[in-house]
């Protein structure tokens, strides 16, 4: 009887491993390219929104410093607080008969560049000019709030005050012009079904 040899064919294992190792590698390399790139932009991204947050707070940490050493060296000084719209400012008068406009100091800032438009600057300086002390304060001023128009209007309110407490005689020429009342209107909120407080969208018969 003759015995049949029986012959097993061989695979090529090698060639396969190699594009399968390959691959991996591809891969790998891959995920490590984009955990960097998130990585990356995890770090970044938070410097950026930090230095734009702390930016105003150290602006008014400076001005704050500078108050502090002018109270040092003059001393004595009529405070006042002044509001409009969500603005709030607080107003430091200091006696000096040879004041001038550079001795506006707003948020470290002198008034011609804090209040560059020069209709802002006269409405500041109403209450000084009717009562003639304008050129004889010079003021030291931190806004916090609201935009040019709400800070201009209170610290105006807070000089008018601060001269009251310099002058009570002063009280009956500025309660007349209306220097001294604080303004209370302020933005009414946005209604559910309106597109403004009280703008209604346009009506359809159909």
């Amino acid at each position: 009887m003759a015995v049949k040899k029986v012959t097993t064919e061989k695979t090529p294992k090698k060639a396969a491993t190699k594009k399968v190792t390959k691959a991996v590698v591809k891969k790998v390399e891959k995920t490590e390219k984009v955990k960097a790139a998130k990585t990356v932009k995890k770090v970044v991204a938070p410097k950026i929104e930090i230095e734009k947050i702390i930016t105003p707070k150290v602006e008014i940490e400076k001005a704050e410093k500078k108050i502090e050493k002018t109270i040092k060296s003059v001393g004595k000084y009529f405070y006042a607080v002044g509001r409009r719209k969500t603005a709030s400012a607080q107003v430091r008068l200091f006696a000096n008969d040879k004041a001038t406009d550079d001795e506006i100091v707003i948020n470290g800032k002198k008034l011609k560049d804090y209040f560059p438009v020069i209709s802002m600057q006269n409405n500041l300086l109403a209450p000084l000019k009717t009562v003639g002390m304008y050129g004889k304060f010079s003021m030291s001023v931190i806004v916090r709030g609201g935009g040019m128009t709400g800070q201009v209007e209170g610290i105006r309110l807070g000089i008018a005050r601060a001269l009251v407490k310099y002058d009570e005689s002063l009280k009956k020429t500025l309660k007349d012009i209306g220097l001294l009342t604080r303004d209370s209107r302020e933005v009414e909120r946005k209604k559910p079904g309106l597109k403004k407080a009280r703008k209604a969208p346009q009506w359809a018969k159909r």
